[in-house]
C-alpha cells in the first residue's frame, strides 16, 4: 500500500458518520512486540485486545474519527494473552465482535495497516486532533516511556488542557514528558535516587496497574521479572496514585485533562469517559 494511500486511510476511514461535529481522537500504540525484563530474560507482549478495542468501538459507533500512531508507524502487535473471553466479562459474542473490527481496521497487519508515525502525526498538526488515547498492555514500558515524540505531543496536549486518556500500563507514556526520562528509568532500575525534572503530570492524581496486580499476575512472565513496576515510576515521578479496593476491578481517576484507568477492567469506562469529554455530534434524524 502507498504511503499516501496509507495517510488517507488512517485519517478518513475510521469515521463512523461524516460530520463536521465529529471529534479527531488519535490512538498511540507502542511499537515493541516485546519487553525486556532483569536478567537479559524477554517476554513477547504488544498491546491488549480490549483495551484498545472497547474504547475504539465506542468512539467509532458514536460517529468520531480515530487515527492510529505508533513511533515509527510500524504495525502493533497484538498480545496473544489478552485474546481472551475474561476481558469482556465472559462475553463470548463481544470478544468476537471486538476481534472482527480489529481485523477490519487491519492495525496489526503488516503492509496494510493504517498506523501512521509520531512525526506524521506532528506534520499533520497536534491542533488537528481532540484527545489521545493509549491503551496497554506491557508493550508501552519498552518504548513509549521514553519517546521523544509522545513527551512533545503530550506536553502539546498538557499545555492546551486536551483530553489525555491511558490505561492499565499506558499511563507509563506520560514519563515520556520529563526532561531526561531515559536517565530516570535508569535510576529506577538500579534503585538510585531518581531525578524527575520537568514532569507536566507532577501533583496530578492518577491510577495505573498497581504493584499488588503486578506482583498477581508475574505468572505471565514466565519466571522473569520486570525492572520496575509503573505505579513506583509514576509515584516517583510526582504523581498521586489511586487504587481500586479490589484487585482487578474498574477504577478510573479524572485529574483536569488527565484520564487514567487501572487495568484491562477498567478500558471500557475510561472510553465512556473519553466520549463524554468530547463535543457532541448533530448527528442527522434517520
Amino acid at each position: 500500500m502507498r504511503p499516501l494511500t496509507r495517510i488517507a486511510l488512517a485519517m478518513t476511514l475510521f469515521t463512523g458518520a461524516f460530520n463536521a461535529q465529529a471529534s479527531n481522537v488519535l490512538v498511540v500504540l507502542s511499537d515493541s512486540d516485546h519487553l525486556d525484563l532483569k536478567d537479559n530474560k524477554v517476554f513477547a507482549t504488544g498491546f491488549y485486545l480490549n483495551e484498545l478495542m472497547q474504547p475504539v468501538k465506542l468512539l467509532l459507533d458514536a460517529g468520531h474519527s480515530v487515527t492510529f500512531a505508533t513511533p515509527t508507524g510500524k504495525a502493533p502487535t497484538l498480545d496473544p494473552s489478552s485474546n481472551d473471553k475474561m476481558y469482556f466479562n465472559n462475553d463470548v459474542a463481544a470478544l468476537q465482535e471486538h476481534k472482527a473490527l480489529l481485523e477490519k481496521l487491519r492495525i496489526t497487519a503488516p503492509g496494510q495497516s493504517p498506523v501512521i508515525s509520531l512525526s506524521r502525526v506532528e506534520q499533520i498538526g497536534y491542533e488537528h486532533f481532540d484527545a489521545v488515547y493509549v491503551p496497554g498492555g506491557h508493550a508501552p514500558m519498552q518504548d513509549l516511556l521514553h519517546s521523544a515524540a509522545l513527551g512533545k505531543l503530550l506536553n502539546n496536549f498538557h499545555a492546551n488542557n486536551k483530553t489525555t486518556a491511558l490505561v492499565c500500563h499506558g499511563p507509563i507514556a506520560l514519563l515520556s514528558t520529563l526532561n531526561d526520562p531515559t536517565t530516570f528509568t535508569r535510576q529506577l532500575e538500579t534503585g538510585s535516587q531518581t531525578t524527575a525534572a520537568g514532569w507536566a503530570y507532577a501533583g496530578y492524581k492518577f491510577t495505573v496497574i498497581s504493584n499488588q496486580e503486578e506482583e498477581l499476575a508475574k505468572g505471565l512472565l514466565n519466571g522473569g521479572a520486570m525492572k520496575f513496576y509503573p505505579q513506583t515510576a509514576l509515584e516517583k515521578a510526582g504523581g498521586i496514585f489511586s487504587s481500586n479496593t479490589a484487585p482487578w476491578t474498574s477504577h478510573v481517576v479524572t485529574d483536569r485533562e488527565l484520564i487514567t484507568g487501572q487495568n484491562p477492567g477498567s478500558a471500557l469506562e475510561v472510553g465512556k469517559v473519553i466520549l463524554e469529554r468530547l463535543k457532541p455530534l448533530n448527528l442527522p434524524k434517520s
